[in-house]
């Protein structure tokens, strides 16, 4: 998959490579990236919108239809976009963290109900951390 990414004004094109995940259910696939200068290469149509990681079954064990959001990334809750009792949107934002000075809107990856929210603003979290249970 190709992105263009601008950091601090230059414009690169990087390709993305989306790995397989192992199947543990702790977190999305690792993603391993190279980038070029876009002066380096020729311009590419913008790249699709990327869907959300699939959905993780809470790890109870109890095969309830419980699903959970997890931390991609280790970082910084700066937001709470959702609250218990919310219906939800696969895709729509429910935290905002901040990791190495970036943003990053953490969408839900299925329709539901928001069960419960397992954070708060300023907490840090790490990769693979219990951020929101859905139902």
């Amino acid at each position: 998959m190709k992105l263009r990414i601008t950091v601090e004004g230059k414009s690169y094109e990087v390709d993305v490579d989306v790995l397989e995940g192992n199947g543990t259910g702790a977190g999305p696939a690792p993603v391993a990236a190279r980038t070029a200068p876009a002066a380096a290469r020729p311009a590419a149509a913008p790249a699709p919108a990327s869907s959300a990681p699939a959905p993780t079954s809470g790890g109870s064990g109890g095969g309830g239809g419980e699903k959970v959001c997890l931390a991609p990334i280790s970082g910084n809750i700066t937001q709470i976009k959702c609250a218990p009792g919310d219906h939800v949107k696969v895709n729509q934002p429910l935290l905002v963290m901040e990791a190495m000075k970036m943003e990053s809107n953490i969408p839900s990856p299925v329709d539901g109900v928001v069960k419960a929210v397992k954070v708060t603003v300023g907490q840090s979290v790490k990769n693979g951390e219990l951020l929101v249970e859905l139902a």
